[in-house]
């Protein structure tokens, strides 16, 4: 399956390609979990690609396109829940955000300028200063933190906590899409190089099976990710988190398993994307909240 894009997604794909060339290779003096890309943040901010999704003739499809494609460098910054989520909340924050769930660590917590409180069926917002905040070590490949500190939240009703919760989701699946890719493009360049019995490992029929099964799961992802960022429904948001968390966990364990020792070590960068994924498992209650969310607005 593909489709044509229009002439503004050509130019914002095109855009985005020029940019994300400069940051498509990890520095060979980095050794550590997570490769922060603050550079990567400012040109963002300052060509205005986190204001996508509210660009009439582009929106929040071509925002998740746009996710899924930065998801994909080894560098990470707080894009999704920016260019996804941000634009659906009431009133203006600034960014970057993060998302905080049962006070538990989150992902961009520490540089956060907003928080996004779940406590249970509940959610909140805030604005925040440094003090509110501290940095945490982790192998999550992203810089993580945790609130130091109650903070004062904005409650969102129930209608505005749905609308953040289904665009969460959709950023998850983006999200995740990207990692997918990058994943397996990072293990089919290991494997083509890779020999074993004087043949490449990506030669022999058992590997390529698994990873053409990884493919196929990493394709649906991407497609349901489009197509709820497109239709923007609940029912699409949650079966798209729900793909994106199940083919995580199968295609984490097998890309691992084919680079053998160097899918473990800090020298190979495949860590870079496998424990980010791992970081998203987690999010808005795993694979059995969204398993839940699926049953409540497909199946009702």
């Amino acid at each position: 399956m593909e489709f044509t894009l229009s002439a503004d997604q050509l130019t914002l794909a095109t855009a985005l390609d020029g940019l994300a060339e400069r940051f498509a290779g990890k520095p060979t003096d980095f050794h550590g979990f997570a490769l922060v890309g603050n550079e990567l943040d400012q040109e963002l901010s300052a060509a205005e690609f986190f204001d996508i999704a509210s660009v009439p003739d582009l929106g929040p499809l071509s925002a998740a396109m746009a996710v899924e494609r930065l998801a994909r460098l080894p560098y990470t910054a707080e894009i999704a829940l920016s260019m996804l989520v941000r634009p659906h909340l009431p009133g203006e924050w600034p960014r970057p955000l993060a998302l905080v769930e049962n006070g538990r660590p989150g992902r961009f917590v520490a540089s956060a300028k907003t928080v996004l409180v779940v406590e249970k069926e509940a959610m909140g917002i805030a604005q925040i200063k440094p003090d509110d905040v501290a940095p945490l070590s982790s192998i999550y490949a992203y810089p993580m933190g945790r609130l130091r500190q109650a903070v004062t939240l904005t409650p969102l009703s129930p209608g505005e906590a749905a609308t953040a919760r289904r665009w969460i989701r959709v950023a998850l699946a983006a999200e995740m899409s990207g990692l997918l890719g990058a994943a397996i493009d990072s293990t089919v360049e290991h494997l083509s190089v890779r020999k074993q019995f004087g043949r490449p490992l990506g030669s022999f029929q058992a590997i390529r099976h698994r990873l053409a099964e990884c493919a196929v799961l990493a394709g649906g992802v991407r497609w349901l990710a489009l197509k709820a960022a497109w239709s923007g429904t609940n029912g699409d948001a949650a079966l798209a988190a729900f793909q994106a968390q199940e083919s995580a966990t199968r295609v984490v364990y097998d890309v691992h398993q084919m680079l053998g020792a160097m899918g473990m070590t800090l020298e190979h960068p495949l860590h870079l994307w496998t424990y980010r994924m791992k970081a998203l498992l987690s999010e808005l209650g795993g694979r059995a909240g969204q398993a839940v969310a699926v049953g409540e607005y497909c199946f009702d």
